[in-house]
């Protein structure tokens, strides 16, 4: 790393350590490192599937829609073998030694608890694509218990108990965020005093709210991020680099000064 990129890594540690609550903010840039395709970047999952799938009203209205879709997670191997990168692990760690209030993310892979975070500390926006519900009863499911029904690819899987429609846990376009996952992160986010961005454009909303929300409520602001963003110039540190090995510094930097 460059001398001034360890500089903002050694600043964002000490307000770390300084801090009383520390809220972490993660977006694609952390799950990409892990190899999953970013949505909207070239190569990613809208180039390759019409975006018109993943709106609600196409899913509940086609069943070739959702065909489709149960091709893409039982059989596309989108989120499969997939592990905690650096960056996930670093995070987790900053749960273990106790400088973590919670993780606020815009991932659906479950990464964060798979790398050793608390699940009722990750608070995901966007849901989790690992998790399937019945649109009918309501029941959740893994989506290995779906997988070990098996997937004929000339039938839509139903829900078990009730034969409902099935769907992935995640948000469409076209339906809401989870209003008791945004309640409790936007309360997360107003009352840190150091909000940590990682991998973030911090351009999709409602989720890019919160560490404005953060802002607002006199929180510092650290961001880990390749690309700029929209509040880099009001951030009170800036580290222009990779999320795992950023990330990985940090910490590192962190359990020096405990």
């Amino acid at each position: 790393m460059l001398g001034q990129e360890m500089y903002e890594i050694r600043r964002i540690a000490d307000m770390i350590v300084k801090a009383r609550k520390v809220v972490v903010f993660t977006g694609a840039g952390v799950s990409t490192e892990s190899g999953i395709p970013d949505f909207r970047s070239p190569g990613g999952i809208w180039t390759r599937f019409d975006p018109d799938d993943f709106t609600l009203d196409k899913f509940l209205s086609s069943q070739e829609t959702r065909r489709k879709q149960w091709e893409l997670l039982l059989e596309g191997g989108l989120f499969k073998n997939i592990v905690p990168n650096k960056a996930h692990l670093a995070i987790a760690d900053l749960e273990k030694i106790g400088k973590l209030d919670c993780v606020i993310t815009q991932n659906i892979d479950g990464l964060h608890q798979k790398a050793g975070n608390s699940p009722e500390k990750v608070f995901e926006l966007h849901g989790n694509m690992r998790a399937v519900r019945c649109l009918d009863c309501g029941r959740r499911y893994s989506i290995e218990e779906i997988h070990s029904l098996g997937f004929d690819p000339e039938k839509i899987p139903v829900c078990p108990r009730c034969g409902g429609i099935l769907k992935p846990d995640v948000i469409f376009f076209g339906e809401a965020l989870p209003q008791d996952t945004l309640t409790e992160a936007s309360l997360h986010a107003s009352n840190c005093d150091l909000m940590i961005i990682v991998g973030s454009s911090l351009v999709v909303y409602p989720a890019a709210y919160m560490p404005q929300y953060a802002k607002q409520q006199g929180a510092k602001i650290a961001i880990v991020n390749l690309s700029a963003t929209p509040m880099d110039d009001t951030a009170d540190a800036v580290v222009r680099h990779s999320a795992s090995e950023a990330m990985d510094a940090i910490v590192l930097e962190v359990k020096k000064l405990l």
